[in-house]
């Protein structure tokens, strides 16, 4: 604060008649002639001289100063403070000297920024929006940030739960596709096997109606009703197909084996049933390839030319006799009946 300059201590009295100049009254004094000099009119560093103060004036120039700084550096801290801007300078009054603030003179308006400090800080578009308030300012875009990540939060959730919906349709689709392919698959060899079934009883069903010589590579020696005293009956029962010892035996038809293995003087026989009761019998064999129950087809194998029981050489003794009677008929002529020329 300035302060005046202490007078300077005075050696004597002056009495009522001593004017030096100056003429007191009684009621006044004592008083020291003062002569200025270069060296008492010069202010003091850091003082001012003050001739008069006014009720109040450095009062009010102080709180002016005091609240214009607070006022600066709260806006700086409140620009400074704001994410996203950028600082923003303070221009700061030029005051004048103290001597001016409490002058008797009235004092001059400051000089300098003509920006209020209560809008530093606040950018353009705060100002085009009607703000003008710095704190309602930042208020504002602290909640403009908040909602923006919020919305920010919503978009990531609801994108991770559409990835993870697709990817979970995208495994349905494969475990369907997957099962798909797999019923496709079952159905295909089902139908394969189908097919390979219905071909083989179409196989069967043609192989029934066919017919076939017993065996090949053979001569005929004696024929059915033949008269001789080789016969026991007196006359041959069957047809004679002599044939090398081994020669594969075929079964002439489908049916069943109703007998195989060994029957006196017939040697080995076997008894192919057919479906009609037929009954074919392959005799003198020299080997059985075939189990009583057994089903055959036209063309199997059932067993080898031989020469066993009562025969003259080896051959195939082969009689049919007729469902249920047990009669036998001339195999010749049952397969010529058939089809089969020998």
């Amino acid at each position: 604060m300035a302060s005046n300059r202490p007078a300077q201590p005075t050696s004597f009295a002056p009495n009522d008649t001593q004017t030096f100049g100056y003429a007191y009254g009684n009621d006044e004094g004592p008083w020291e002639e003062w002569n200025p000099t270069e060296e008492s009119v010069r202010p003091v560093r850091g003082r001012h001289r003050v001739s008069k103060q006014r009720g109040g004036g450095l009062a009010r120039s102080s709180t002016v100063l005091g609240v214009g700084v607070i006022a600066a550096v709260g806006a700086g801290g409140i620009a400074t403070a704001a994410p996203g801007k950028a600082p923003v300078s303070i221009s700061m009054p030029d005051l004048p000297n103290v001597g001016s603030l409490i002058s008797d003179d009235t004092p001059e308006a400051p000089k300098g920024s003509a920006t209020a400090l209560s809008s530093v800080g606040v950018t353009s578009a705060d100002t085009e929006q009607g703000t003008t308030d710095a704190g309602e300012a930042l208020r504002t875009r602290i909640m403009a940030q908040a909602d923006q990540q919020q919305d920010q939060a919503e978009t990531a959730a609801q994108e991770a739960a559409e990835a993870a919906a697709a990817k979970k349709a995208a495994e349905a689709a494969a475990k369907a596709e997957e099962e798909a392919r797999a019923e496709a698959a079952a159905a295909k060899k089902k139908a394969e096997e189908e097919a390979a079934r219905k071909a083989e009883a179409e196989r069967l069903a043609e192989l029934a109606k066919q017919y076939t010589l017993p065996t090949s590579s053979y001569t005929i020696t004696s024929t059915f009703g033949q008269a001789g005293a080789l016969w026991s009956s007196g006359y041959h029962t069957g047809l004679d197909f002599a044939a090398p010892t081994g020669t594969p035996l075929k079964a002439i038809h489908t049916g069943t084996i109703t007998e195989a293995g060994w029957s006196g003087s017939y040697g080995y026989r076997t008894v192919l049933t057919l479906d009609d009761g037929t009954e074919l019998w392959y005799a003198h064999q020299s080997s059985i390839s075939v189990s009583v129950g057994q089903k055959v087809n036209t063309g199997d194998i059932i067993g080898r030319v031989g020469a066993t029981g009562n025969v003259t050489g080896a051959h195939l003794h082969l009689e049919v006799h007729s469902g249920g009677s047990g009669t036998g008929i001339d195999p010749a002529a049952w397969l010529r009946d058939k089809g089969i020329s020998l």
